[in-house]
């Protein structure tokens, strides 16, 4: 337990053989449970899993009476439909995915299993060892003080962390902040990719675990979520650990389908937000501003299309359809400081 709050570990893993047996056997002794899932590998991480399981069993001891209470229900039906749950090996909870269902599912699953556990603070690790799990009790604070209701680590607050993450990974890191912004209304939140969370119970039941995204941006569509249920998020201020691990993302499939999930989001949180669960009128003035910009910026693909067989009209089209342009950002501008006023309260950041 930390500070009262029982905590559990969801370790998602996929061909992560060398590494995830050390990050289980390095867990801090607060952590209750380490829900530990294989997404269908296909080397040794099963194994590994297991051998780390028992090994970690024989190295520590449950102290506290809450957490001996806390699994028993892993089983339940929506969770094995995804997953087989074996029995717990002291703290540990291996699960293996009966299909591979990527980052997004294998953290879907280990949050089914805290909340039928009923954790009070559940903290994402990946599998890799690029996470310092000394540093964990900084996103657990925020949770368990009720300052927040989801902690996330930012590798950009601080120019020290930002100096040690490689040159590309920061430039997608810092587009992919501007258009989380954006979809999900946080508008100081950065480093959105940043898998090293905490989250309480509540804001876990809130969200609806069984519709999060199951891609790798399964982060950003957390964090849209939470946005529409009102929920506090801390942004704290972490280093990453950069070690022999590649990244298996592919780029070529993943900025496509992230960067349609994000616009889809988007469109959901004004609807939900802003127009069913109550009314403002900056869901109208990001419908009117984009549609005026995009009038503006056909008439001018129009302008240049007819700049050859016309004198005057050129001008008057293109001062007319600039003019439209500069009226649509005008009303997305307006938009984007509505919506940053409206979620100024539920964002803080730790350094």
């Amino acid at each position: 337990m930390y500070q009262g709050a029982t905590v559990g570990v969801v370790l998602p893993a996929y061909n992560e053989e060398g590494f995830v047996g050390d990050v289980i056997r390095e867990m801090p002794a607060s952590v209750d449970r380490i829900y530990a899932i294989d997404d269908r590998s296909t080397d040794g991480t099963w194994d590994e899993i297991l051998e780390a399981a028992r090994d970690d069993a024989t190295t520590t001891t449950d102290d506290s009476e809450d957490a001996d209470q806390i699994v028993a229900d892993g089983g339940t039906s929506a969770l094995e439909a995804r997953a087989r749950v074996h029995e717990s090996v002291g703290r540990v909870v291996p699960i293996q995915h009966r299909e591979n269902r990527g980052a997004g599912g294998a953290i879907k699953t280990g949050y089914l299993a805290a909340l039928a556990d009923g954790v009070d603070a559940t903290v994402t690790v990946d599998a890799d060892g690029q996470m310092d799990l000394s540093q964990m009790p900084r996103l657990l604070d925020p949770i368990v003080e009720d300052e927040a209701d989801y902690a996330k680590g930012n590798r950009l607050l601080s120019a020290e962390y930002r100096a040690a993450m490689p040159r590309f990974r920061f430039v997608g890191n810092a587009i992919l902040s501007f258009l989380t912004k954006i979809a999900a209304g946080y508008w100081k939140t950065m480093d959105p990719q940043n898998g090293y969370t905490a989250i309480s119970h509540d804001a876990l039941a809130a969200i609806e675990v069984e519709n999060l995204y199951e891609y790798y941006g399964y982060c950003n569509d957390l964090l849209v979520k939470l946005n529409v249920r009102g929920m506090r998020v801390a942004d704290v201020a972490m280093p990453a650990v950069y070690g022999e691990e590649e990244s298996s993302i592919a780029y070529s499939e993943y900025v496509p389908k992230v960067s349609v999930m994000l616009l889809r989001n988007f469109l959901w949180r004004l609807r939900t937000k802003y127009l069913v669960l109550d009314f403002h009128p900056l869901a109208l003035f990001y419908l009117v501003g984009a549609g005026t910009a995009a009038i503006g910026v056909f008439g001018a693909l129009l302008t240049l299309l007819t700049a050859l067989s016309a004198i005057g009209a050129p001008m008057v089209q293109g001062s007319t359809s600039l003019l439209l342009f500069l009226a649509g950002l005008g009303f997305l501008l307006f938009a984007m400081a509505f919506d940053m006023a409206e979620s100024e309260h539920l964002e803080t950041q730790v350094q």
